[in-house]
C-alpha cells in the first residue's frame, strides 16, 4: 500500500475492493452482538456488497438513482453505502432521529426510489413518509420490517439480497465500478439544518477520495502511521455516519488506511467501549471532549491533593507551552516535574482512552482552546480539523510537524486552496469542494459564485485569517455574528464556549443581534446542580431550582467569572434560564452537536426580548 494509490482511485468502491483484495481474511467490521465482540472480514464485506449491489440492480434501480439509507452505526451501514455506489446508484444517508416530516423532505426532495432501513423502530416514522413520498418503489430492512399494505412499494429482506454466488456479482460489479469516475456523484449528504431546511449537497468520488488521502498524509507524516499495511489501525465509530464528518473520517479514511472499524453501542457505552476495543484513532466533536475534560476533573478532585496538584502542574506547563513561553530555561525547570507527571497522572488518563490512542481528531463545531489544552496536557494528541459538508468535509486539520496551535483548526490539507476574501470569510477551491445543491442552482451558485473576483472558489460562511504558519484561525460563523446597536461586531461561539467551560453550566447560546447589550440562555449543568441542591439541603428538581433566588445567584457567580475575561461589548449582562437541555430530540441541536439557534430563538424569543425590558 502505497501513500500515493489515493490519488489513483477512480472511486470509493475501487479503493475499498482494492483493499479488501489485499487484506484478504483479516478482521475490518465489529459489533458486539450477544456481549461479545464479532468481526467480519474484508473478504466476507467485499462479498456482500457486490451481491448486495447485483440485487439492487436486478430490483430494477438504474444509474444514478437515490437510495436513502437510515440505519444506526453498524457493519450493514457501510455494507449498504458501498453496495449503493457499487451498483451505479447514489447514497442518500438519512439520520436516525429524523421526523416523519424530515424524512418526507429528504424522500421527496432527493427523489428517491428505494429505501434500505435498519429495523422497525427507525422504520415507523420513515414507511410513513414513504407513502407520501410517490418516487419510493422499494423498500429494503437490514432486520425484519412489519410490511404495510402498499400496492407501489415491494418490500424486500437483507439476507435474501446479500446472498448469491459472490464470485460472479464480483465480475459484474468490477466492469461497473470501472467505468465510474472521481467526478460522478457518490452521495447526497442533507446539511443539518441549524439555519432553515436541510439542502443536499452532492458529494463526488473525488471529494471523498482528496480528503482520504489529504488525512492519510497527514497521519503518515506526523503520527507515523505505517502506510504498508503491516501495522492495522483501530477506530471507533459513534458519530452518526449520515453526517459527512463521520463518513469520511469514519468510514473511508480507514477503508483507505486498511484499519479497523468497531461499532460503539450508543454514547451510553461508550466509555466502556472504549476500554474493550482500545482504538488508535478517534474521530470525536468538541461537546463530547467538554463532557470527558469535566468527568476526568471531577474524578481527580475526588482523589485527594496529590493528583490535584498533579493536575494543576500539567496544565500550567502545558499553557507555558501552548503560548510560546516554555523557552529553554522555562522547559528546563518544568522538566522534572514533567518527568514526573508523566509517570504518574498521564498513563491513567490515557487508560481511559484504552491506552494505545495516537490522536483525537476533534471536527464538526468549533473547540473551545482550553477543552483542547487540557487533553494536551494530560497527554493525549488533540487533533482540531475543520471544515463542512460541502468540503466533503474536511479543509484542514492541526499537524504536529507544523506546531499545535489550539486556537486554530491548522493549515489546510494537501490538495485544498484557501484565500480570506476582502471582508474576511474564508474561501476553499479543490476537488474536495462539492458539485452543488441538489437541485438548488440559487443557492448552488450563492456557495459557489461563477462571477465576480471569487468566481469557482467556494464561500464558506465561516470569518478567519491565516496566521504566520498558514493555519486557519476561525474567528464566528458570517450568519451568527452578532452586530450590536452600535455596529460592534460580537463572536457568539466564543462566548458560549468560555460559559459552558464553566462547572455550573451545561449549555448556552448567547443573543444580542441589533440590540444593546448581549444576554445568555443558560441550561446548568444536571451534575452540578444535583450536589448544589444536596448541599443546600433542596430536593433535586431542576425546574423547581431555577426559581430559587441562591441557585440563580450561583449561576450568576459563573457568568460573572466569564465576564471578567470578556470586553465591555462581550460581556453577558443578563440571562434566562432554558426549560430543558438543547437536545436532537426536541430539534435544538444537530447530530454533529451544534445548537441550532434560529429553533431555540423561535421557542424563547419572548423570554429573551424580557431580558431587554427594566
Amino acid at each position: 500500500m502505497q501513500l500515493s494509490e489515493f490519488a489513483a482511485y477512480p472511486n470509493l468502491v475501487a479503493m475499498f475492493l482494492a483493499r479488501a483484495e489485499f487484506f484478504g481474511e483479516r478482521p475490518f467490521l465489529w459489533a458486539k452482538r450477544g456481549g461479545q465482540w464479532q468481526s467480519q472480514s474484508w473478504r466476507e464485506a467485499a462479498d456482500q456488497v457486490c451481491l448486495l449491489a447485483e440485487a439492487l440492480r436486478h430490483l430494477g434501480l438504474e444509474p444514478g438513482d437515490r437510495v436513502v439509507l437510515v440505519s444506526e452505526n453498524r457493519p450493514e451501514w457501510c455494507i449498504a453505502d458501498l453496495a449503493i455506489m457499487a451498483a451505479g446508484l447514489v447514497t442518500v444517508p438519512a439520520y436516525t432521529t429524523n421526523t416523519e416530516r424530515d424524512h418526507l423532505h429528504v424522500l421527496e426532495n432527493s427523489g428517491a426510489r428505494a429505501v434500505i432501513v435498519s429495523n422497525a423502530k427507525l422504520a415507523q416514522p420513515l414507511l410513513t413518509a414513504c407513502l407520501s413520498a410517490p418516487g419510493v418503489g422499494h423498500i429494503v430492512g437490514i432486520e425484519p420490517l412489519r410490511r404495510m399494505q402498499s400496492e407501489r412499494i415491494a418490500f424486500h429482506e437483507w439476507s435474501a439480497l446479500a446472498s448469491g454466488d459472490a464470485t460472479l456479482a464480483r465480475l459484474s460489479v468490477g466492469a461497473r465500478v470501472a467505468a465510474i469516475g472521481r467526478s460522478e456523484t457518490a452521495c447526497i449528504i442533507y446539511t443539518s439544518g441549524t439555519g432553515g431546511a436541510p439542502r443536499g449537497v452532492c458529494q463526488h468520488h473525488g471529494a471523498i477520495l482528496c480528503n482520504v488521502d489529504g488525512a492519510a498524509h497527514i497521519l503518515a507524516e506526523d503520527l507515523g502511521w505505517d502506510a504498508s499495511g503491516e501495522e492495522t489501525e483501530v477506530f471507533l465509530s459513534f458519530l452518526p455516519l449520515s453526517h459527512a464528518y463521520e463518513h469520511t473520517g469514519g468510514q473511508y479514511l480507514p477503508i483507505g488506511m486498511g484499519a479497523q472499524i468497531y461499532y460503539a453501542e450508543g454514547l451510553e457505552k461508550l466509555a466502556s467501549n472504549i476500554e474493550e476495543t482500545r482504538p488508535t484513532l478517534m474521530v470525536v466533536v468538541p461537546r463530547l471532549f467538554e463532557v470527558l475534560r469535566a468527568r476526568i476533573m471531577k474524578q481527580v478532585e475526588k482523589q485527594g491533593k496529590l493528583p490535584n496538584y498533579l493536575m494543576a502542574r500539567a496544565l500550567a506547563i502545558g499553557a507555558r507551552k501552548a503560548d510560546g513561553r516554555a523557552h529553554i530555561l522555562r522547559r528546563l525547570i518544568d522538566a522534572p516535574m514533567d518527568f514526573f507527571i508523566e509517570r504518574t497522572l498521564r498513563p491513567k488518563i490515557r487508560q481511559r482512552f484504552g491506552g494505545r490512542l495516537k490522536a483525537l481528531v476533534s471536527g464538526g463545531a468549533p473547540l473551545n482552546p482550553d477543552v483542547g489544552l487540557f487533553f494536551d496536557a494530560m497527554g493525549l494528541t488533540m487533533l482540531q480539523g475543520y471544515g463542512q459538508t460541502e468540503s466533503g468535509p474536511v479543509i484542514s486539520c492541526n499537524r504536529p510537524k507544523v506546531g499545535l496551535a489550539m486556537d486554530t483548526v491548522g493549515p489546510p490539507m494537501r490538495g485544498v486552496e484557501v484565500r480570506i476574501a476582502d471582508d474576511g470569510e474564508i474561501l476553499v477551491r479543490g476537488e474536495l469542494v462539492m458539485h452543488g445543491y441538489w437541485r438548488n442552482d440559487a443557492e448552488t451558485l450563492r456557495a459557489i459564485p461563477q462571477e465576480g473576483p471569487n468566481a469557482g472558489w467556494l464561500h464558506t460562511g465561516d470569518i478567519g485569517h491565516l496566521d504566520a504558519q498558514g493555519r486557519i484561525k476561525i474567528t464566528d460563523r458570517k450568519k451568527d455574528m452578532i452586530v450590536n446597536d452600535k455596529g460592534d461586531n460580537v463572536s457568539p461561539q466564543r462566548i458560549e464556549g468560555m460559559l459552558t467551560l464553566q462547572p455550573e453550566i451545561g449549555q448556552a447560546m448567547v443573543s444580542g443581534d441589533k440590540r444593546p447589550y448581549i444576554v445568555g440562555l443558560i441550561v446548568p449543568d444536571g451534575e452540578w446542580a444535583l450536589e448544589w441542591s444536596r448541599a443546600q439541603g433542596e430536593k433535586f428538581n431542576l425546574a423547581a431550582l431555577q426559581d430559587l433566588p441562591a441557585f440563580r445567584t450561583a449561576i450568576r457567580a459563573a457568568v460573572d467569572r466569564v465576564n471578567k475575561d470578556l470586553s465591555v461589548i462581550e460581556k453577558v449582562r443578563q440571562f434566562a434560564f432554558a426549560d430543558e437541555a438543547f437536545t436532537i430530540d426536541n430539534a435544538e441541536m444537530t447530530p454533529s452537536m451544534k445548537i441550532r439557534r434560529h429553533k431555540i430563538r423561535e421557542r424563547y424569543s419572548a423570554r429573551i426580548d424580557a431580558l431587554y425590558k427594566g
